[in-house]
């Protein structure tokens, strides 16, 4: 039976081939054309764009920019801290090499010692040629082997114990300062690691406050002025107390002497007072703290830089040490070690000469002055200047001496 002939209308076919037979001035194509690119610009577009954050305000600002110096302080304590024991890992590794090279010299010139004694051997025929005495791994040995411990003079096996001692002591030696070189490598690798976090942080600090307006820039002096004040504030009323208790502290002292007048009470009493007294041993101190005071005095205005320690910049801990040193009183390098010297006191105990150290993690430390105040050398961009206490959160107060 034949086959019936198809009616059916061809299926145009719409995939990309199909498209290709358009007229390229046909509206289906351009309707198509535009609709393509411009989802495809829309979806560029979309995948490009990182969601915009909102610009921090003034106050956010100011809050990120004081955690960041906080920060820094305590990787600037970490690179104090590295660079001291880096010293002393250099030292010791100095000195072992200076030792390793008096030992080998001793060492060679008992080699010296033994060849001759070995060479006059072998001339009489005693003993193997010189070289096997030293080319052999143990002398001691050598000559145990050959049975010639017994014929040698009490000189000749002084020489090869000497001779041994040396040799252990030089491989000892050895192995140490190859130990105190690895030492060294950490500590050097450390301090590099905390350079890098200082400048890290310092840096994203400069880069926040650079993209203030000048509008912000003087709204955030406006929120350090009120941040100074409060301080202030609190300064002053410190002050009072210390005034109170140097009044009260004077009327007892005037009340014992009319005590111990002929006819008057004959009270025994020796109360060494709050703090403020002048009992020997606060006078002791107090003349300390008097050098102490002038020296840091003489430092105000001289640029806090971190990890230096004078005599033209300071950091925090660099200015305390320098100043007790003046007082003939050498307090560790690091805020950390500092606060463990001496005696621990509370805020309100405070004279003048004491340290005071911030924040959870002491990364920061000032010379107390009396009323409240304190010399110490601030942060980046500042100088060596006096300042409230409750500038920063105290963590606690010592008394070095």
């Amino acid at each position: 039976m034949p086959a019936l002939a198809s009616h059916r209308k061809p299926r145009t076919r719409t995939g990309i081939a199909g498209m290709a037979g358009l007229r390229t001035n046909s509206p289906a194509v351009g309707f198509t054309t535009a609709a393509l690119a411009s989802v495809t610009l829309l979806s560029t577009q979309s995948a490009n764009a990182a969601p915009t954050e909102p610009k921090p305000s003034v106050e956010e600002v100011q809050k990120k920019v004081d955690d960041l110096y906080r920060q820094a302080g305590t990787a600037t304590e970490k690179y104090n801290k590295a660079k001291e024991s880096t010293d002393e890992k250099r030292r010791e590794v100095d000195q072992l090499l200076d030792d390793a090279a008096k030992r080998t010299d001793k060492l060679n010139e008992s080699r010296r010692t033994l060849g001759n004694y070995a060479a006059a051997q072998y001339r009489t025929g005693a003993v193997t040629p010189t070289a096997a005495l030293l080319l052999a791994d143990s002398p001691q040995a050598y000559f145990d082997q050959t049975q010639l411990m017994d014929r040698m003079t009490d000189r000749q096996r002084t020489v090869i114990d000497d001779y041994e001692t040396q040799r252990a002591a030089a491989a000892k030696q050895r192995a140490e300062a190859t130990k105190s070189l690895e030492s060294l490598t950490d500590s050097q690798k450390a301090l590099r690691t905390s350079k890098q976090e200082v400048q890290a942080k310092l840096s994203e600090a400069r880069s926040l406050l650079s993209k203030l307006t000048a509008e912000e820039k003087a709204r955030l002096a406006a929120i350090e002025r009120e941040k100074e004040e409060v301080a202030r504030r609190k300064a002053e009323a410190k002050a009072k107390e210390e005034a109170k208790a140097r009044a009260d502290a004077e009327a007892e002292r005037k009340r014992r002497e009319q005590a111990q007048q002929p006819g008057g009470d004959t009270g025994t009493g020796t109360g060494t007072g709050t703090g403020t007294g002048t009992g020997s041993s606060d006078g002791a101190y107090a003349a300390k703290a008097d050098k102490v005071l002038s020296f840091a005095r003489s430092q105000i205005g001289k640029p806090y830089v971190w990890g230096a320690t004078g005599p033209s910049s300071y950091d925090c801990s660099g200015l305390t040490q320098a100043a007790w040193k003046a007082a003939g009183v050498d307090l560790p390098r690091t805020t950390w070690d500092q606060v463990k010297v001496g005696k621990r006191l509370a805020t309100k105990d405070l004279l003048p000469g004491d340290l005071v150290f911030f924040y959870d993690d002491i990364s920061h430390v000032g010379i107390y002055i009396g009323d409240g105040k304190m010399i110490h050398a601030p942060k980046p961009g500042a100088n060596v200047r006096e300042e409230s206490i409750y500038y920063m959160p105290i963590y606690g107060s010592v008394r070095p001496a």
